[in-house]
């Protein structure tokens, strides 16, 4: 049974490499990986990838269900949705950057991180993937290609690959956590995290940039 409501090997083989592909082109879900990992080390690099894939999920069941197709068909409430995402990334860009521009030593930065709460970081990640409805948008483009012509319940086809899509992206982006980490040894030093801080500041203000003026999802 299970077999019919996956696509053959070959296509699963494309599916998989494609998920990796695209979860390795650097986007918001990949810079916020990093950026809270090499800020607040790996527990926060966890909870926002745990935050991220939630909203997968949220887009996956949204594609699934049909509310992505309705947000297609209705530009009012794409852009009011892509505005608030954009706004978010600016809030996101705007607070790293103040970081940059406050003095800290190494002492006042390990308080600052551990002060953050695990679902701050959670929510983090939720809300940049939730608020970015080129993702929802995407899941109902990617998705449906790869659901077997002939499954006898194309719905949960769509959600089998969904689920498929989750998991493989939460795995990147714990290896992402563990590359960060290592990174993150090798710049101890508080001038070298406010230059990150600016940088990624500066990135998340770009990708708000990038999302309104209707670019591809990250």
């Amino acid at each position: 049974m299970l077999t019919s409501l996956l696509p053959g090997t070959t296509e699963a083989a494309v599916f998989a490499a494609a998920v990796f592909v695209l979860n390795a082109t650097p986007g918001v879900d990949f810079l916020l990986t990093v950026s809270r990992t090499l800020q607040g080390g790996v527990r926060a690099g966890v909870m926002a990838a745990l935050g991220i894939n939630t909203g997968c999920v949220v887009h996956a069941l949204a594609a699934a269900f049909g509310l992505a197709a309705l947000m297609a068909v209705h530009p009012g409430a794409f852009h009011a949705v892509q505005w608030a995402g954009a706004a978010y990334l600016v809030w996101l860009g705007i607070g790293l950057l103040r970081q940059a521009a406050r003095p800290t030593d190494a002492t006042t930065a390990a308080a600052d991180a551990a002060a953050r709460s695990a679902w701050a970081d959670f929510r983090g990640g939720l809300l940049t993937n939730v608020l970015n409805p080129k993702v929802a948008l995407f899941f109902l483009a990617f998705l449906p290609p790869f659901v077997p012509a002939g499954s006898p319940a194309p719905t949960l086809s769509f959600l089998l690959l969904g689920a498929w899509f989750v998991l493989q992206s939460l795995v990147f982006l714990l290896a992402l956590v563990a590359l960060a980490a290592r990174l993150k040894r090798l710049e101890a030093s508080p001038a070298a995290q406010r230059w990150l801080s600016a940088v990624g500041g500066l990135l998340f203000i770009g990708l708000a940039v990038r999302l309104v003026r209707g670019s591809t999802p990250g």
